[in-house]
């Protein structure tokens, strides 16, 4: 019979203490409870989480996994006003926006919100801040403009990108009160998602109208070149850091369940895809901890909501069940 030892090279230590930094697959013996204990892999994967109240696309979405927020967007053909707060489980209602709008940019956290731009039969410019309960206006964006990024928080965020008549590239930066311009993007476009702060930024994927796959880093003034995403996408969905962030469905033409991962440099494809491909949803969350609710599948909006959890290691005890 072959041993343990023959498999990896090592015994099975016998040691007081678990180790600090075992490696993947690591065994061993902890001598003072008398347990077997060993190192697993655990796989990225997507999970089912609670429904959304009104099924919409367009929409915006930020936040974290546990504490989620949606607001305004299309459902179906009616421009919507309504705001729903996830906490993990289940999709409850919030306030109200002032201005009923689709493909807006947005960007900040549950209780303190951040909604700019997007359409309703003509370009806004109008800002929201959220509070935890209700809206109030904020400064107006310098180009009105739909289908832009954003990124950051309430006092400091980013929008960037859109369109007016035509794609555009401009970026600006929020304070808390005023919008001021910024650097251009590279590559002018709309439908592209946003991760990272307003200092240390990520745009990526959209259409120039071509679907690209470019994405581009921000330093809180000029935008460069990073890796391209592997599947070139528009309407997709961003959350995470400039060196950590998470693309989630879109579309190329049609609707995907692509997720992809970027670590500063490059994106990797996971190999856990969306159960429900779509675009147009609305993202938050984190690498490890993601979120993707509504939005448009091939035969129209659907409410699903669904959860990522990031790759993971982990020390488990060893039982012969």
């Amino acid at each position: 019979m072959t041993t343990f030892k023959e498999i990896r090279g090592t015994a099975i230590q016998s040691v007081s203490s678990d180790p600090t930094n075992p490696e993947t697959g690591q065994i061993w013996y902890n001598n003072t409870i008398g347990v077997l204990k060993g190192n697993t892999f655990t796989a990225a994967a997507w999970a089912s989480g609670g429904n959304v109240t009104t099924a919409r696309q367009t929409l915006a979405g930020f936040g974290t996994q546990t504490a989620a927020l949606i607001a305004a967007g299309e459902s179906p053909s009616t421009i919507v006003v309504s705001t729903e707060e996830y906490d993990g489980t289940s999709w409850g209602p919030g306030g109200n926006m002032s201005t009923a709008r689709r493909i807006l940019g947005g960007c900040g956290t549950q209780t303190a919100g951040l909604a700019f731009g997007g359409f309703d039969a003509t370009n806004l410019n109008v800002t929201e801040e959220y509070n935890g309960s209700t809206w109030g206006p904020g400064g107006n964006l310098g180009t009105a403009r739909r289908g832009l990024g954003g990124t950051g928080t309430q006092t400091a965020g980013l929008g960037f990108g859109g369109f007016t008549t035509v794609v555009v590239n401009n970026t600006e930066e929020y304070d808390g009160s005023t919008w001021t311009v910024g650097g251009n993007l590279a590559t002018a476009r709309n439908g592209l998602a946003g991760s990272g702060t307003q200092t240390a930024g990520l745009g990526f994927g959209g259409a120039t109208p071509t679907i690209v796959a470019n994405t581009e880093e921000y330093d809180g003034s000029a935008w460069t070149a990073g890796g391209n995403l592997n599947t070139a996408r528009t309407s997709l969905g961003g959350t995470g850091l400039q060196t950590a962030a998470l693309a989630m469905g879109g579309a190329n033409p049609g609707v995907t369940g692509a997720t992809e991962l970027y670590d500063g440099s490059a994106w990797t494809t996971s190999p856990a895809s969306l159960a429900t491909a779509r675009s147009r949803g609305g993202a938050a969350g984190t690498t490890s901890a993601g979120l993707w609710s509504t939005g448009e599948t091939a035969g129209g909006n659907v409410n699903n909501t669904e959860e990522f959890t990031g790759a993971f290691l982990s020390t488990k005890k060893i039982t012969t069940s």
